[in-house]
Order: structure tokens, then sequence, then C-alpha cells
């Protein structure tokens, strides 16, 4: 399995700063980082990898989980289906973030909500029609300064490590039944939550909210379904759960800028591979 090409911002100054956002896909790939490299999970992706040691281990990353890897940690990944996922690297030890410019390993944050809010944006610039290099520079450049501020570190603590297993059933639902109508009250109640602290939990654990989190997961199915080209848009619209089409229409500005036709005719002539 290899990992279709990736979108590849041309180097922009300052630093050498590159950008890619890589799709929800397939992949076995090893890299070996000569640069500081900061990934974030727009998706869920589970597999099996090996960071600066040949040791494999599984691993299960979700949504707004942040990754910051120095030169020299080699890193392994693998995974049958993958998740759309978006890297920032540079050569300049001064812009680590959260100042690990010495570090030596990866160093990681889950949940971190101005990170992914962040990357959610970076990905809008990189799928417009005429990609704006200015913008995703500045755009990058400030996910590079959110990252590994302290506020998220407390979503390494054991009591949400916990509830990994109860959230992690959660977005499984979500991921079966996300063209059901699906309400916080109801997810609640099935994992014998009260609503108001199933709410607080999930946004600390994936750093968006249930609803924000369901609509994404509506507007990737779809936006896969539109790359296919195989239904109408307002077909598309009730298969992913959207009540018409005028709804993921604008879920879909809301998400990535732009309307279903506009996404669907730049795939079409190329401008996006996703």
């Amino acid at each position: 399995m290899t990992q279709p090409p990736p979108f590849l911002l041309p180097t922009v100054a300052p630093a050498g700063l590159q950008i890619q956002l890589l799709s929800r896909s397939p992949y076995s790939a090893s890299d070996p980082v000569r640069m500081h490299s900061l990934g974030i999970a727009l998706e869920r992706q589970q597999g099996v990898h090996a960071i600066g040691s040949s040791r494999r281990e599984d691993f299960d990353t979700w949504p707004g989980t942040l990754a910051y890897t120095p030169p020299g940690v080699d890193v392994f990944s693998e995974s049958g289906t993958g998740g759309e996922y978006l890297v920032a690297r540079w050569s300049d030890g001064g812009m680590a973030p959260g100042g690990h410019c010495g570090a030596q390993r990866r160093i990681h944050w889950t949940g971190h909500a101005q990170a992914l809010a962040a990357a959610r944006h970076l990905r809008r610039l990189v799928l417009a029609p005429v990609p704006d290099a200015l913008a995703i520079e500045e755009a990058a450049l400030g996910l590079v300064g959110v990252a590994g501020m302290g506020e998220t570190a407390r979503s390494s603590a054991n009591a949400d490590l916990q509830l990994r297993p109860l959230y992690g059933r959660v977005l499984e639902r979500i991921a079966s039944d996300f063209a059901q109508p699906l309400t916080i009250a109801q997810l609640a109640q099935a994992e014998g939550k009260e609503p108001l602290r199933f709410l607080r939990e999930f946004t600390r654990l994936v750093g968006m909210t249930p609803h924000a989190f369901i609509v994404e997961t509506r507007v990737q199915a779809a936006r896969a379904m539109v790359r296919r080209g195989a239904e109408p848009l307002a077909s598309i619209a009730l298969d992913c759960g959207f009540t018409h089409q005028s709804h993921m229409g604008q879920a879909f500005r809301k998400v990535l800028g732009q309307t279903p036709g506009q996404y669907a005719a730049a795939f079409k002539a190329g401008a996006t591979a996703y």
C-alpha cells in the first residue's frame, strides 16, 4: 500500500515552510524526518507505527491529535484506511512549538481544540480552487504558533485516558450512523452520561463539539461521493444525513469555504486531489 501524492505547497519563506494535506487512503510509509514536523489529525486513523525505533505499536489517533517530531526521529506508519492529516514542515529550530526546539523525541497532545481549528482553516485555504500562498503561509505559521500551548497538557491526564474507550465507542457510532438523526442527549444516554457532562468531555477529548464532529463526518462522506461523481448532489445530501441540498451546501461553505458544486468542479478540473 502506498499513499497517493499529497497536496504540497511549494517551499515558502520563512524557514523553508512546507504544507502537506494527506487524504484518507490506505498507506505504508517511512519518513526519515530531516526537518521539524508538526502533524494534526483531521479524521480518526488507526494502524501501526514505529517512532524513533524499530518497535511497532498499534495506534488509534483521534481528530485534534497534534504531534511534533524533531529532525532525526525516523517515523514509520501504516494504516489500512488512513485518515485526512495535515503536516507542516520547516527547517528553523526556533519555530518549534512550545519551546521544544531541543526535543529529541516526538511530543504529542490530544484534543487540541485551538490547533484543530487552525488546521481546519488551513485546509480550507489549501483546497481553494486558486490557493493563496501568502494566506496559506500565514495560516500555517498560526498553526505552529498555537501548538503546544499549556492548556492542552491536561488532555493526557489519567482521567481522560480512562474515558477513551467510552468515547471511542461514540466515535464508532457516529462513523456508522452519521446519516441518521443524532442528538447529544441520545449519544449521552447510550453511554450512561448526563448530556452536559458528555458535551464537555467529548469536546475536551476530540477538540470539537459533537455537532461539529458530526457535520465534519458528513462533509467528509459527501466529499468522497462527490469525487466519485456517481450521484446528483441532492441524493448525496440525503445519503450523508443532510436534510436537503442547501443544508449540505451550508455545511460545505462552513467547513471547506466552497459549495459542493465548486468542490466538484475543482476536482474535475484537477485543481484539488481531495
